[in-house]
């Protein structure tokens, strides 16, 4: 059983409690509030797939927002419900993502209007998105958490993956 830190000693950015006795990772803990510190919460929407270093610039700038990063990978079936199909299956991105250092937890989602549930449910402080959807959950999120759209990484993007193999 873990108790809380001593005076002095704070949560650090990949969730490791540090003491002088005893080094304890808690990575992938959903609730550190149990030993007394206070994380920043955030949380990313997408499908990820075809992973790329956009994908994993965009995780990183997300992760720097904060302590604790939740995706929320997109289901096969609402892929298809969008009129999408995945090349990896929803497991095998859901593998990729959580093998990924700036990812905490990686959750489904099943519908375009979970988003204010998920920001209760996860405590989320920060809902970080691309700036391809600025604006679009503001009024969604407004009084929930703060909403930021990150720019994109210019000149990659999963589309011209698609658009360039098709070309060769």
């Amino acid at each position: 059983m873990l108790s809380r830190p001593p005076p002095g000693r704070t949560v650090r950015g990949s969730c490791e409690i540090i003491t002088a006795a005893f080094r304890v990772s808690v990575r992938g803990c959903a609730d550190l509030t149990s030993l007394g510190t206070t994380m920043k919460r955030v949380i990313t929407y997408g499908t990820y797939d075809l992973l790329h270093y956009g994908h994993i610039e965009l995780l990183r700038r997300a992760k720097a927002l904060g302590d604790y990063l939740v995706v929320v990978l997109s289901s096969d079936e609402f892929n298809a419900g969008k009129g999408k199909k995945a090349y990896f299956s929803y497991e095998e991105r859901k593998a990729m993502l959580e093998a990924i250092r700036y990812v905490d937890l990686v959750v489904p989602e099943l519908t375009w209007d979970q988003k204010p549930e998920d920001v209760r449910k996860y405590d989320i402080d920060v809902f970080v998105m691309g700036d391809d959807w600025t604006g679009r959950f503001d009024e969604q999120l407004s009084g929930l958490c703060k909403v930021v759209y990150l720019p994109r990484t210019p000149e990659i993007s999963t589309t011209q993956i698609k658009n360039d193999m098709q070309v060769k």
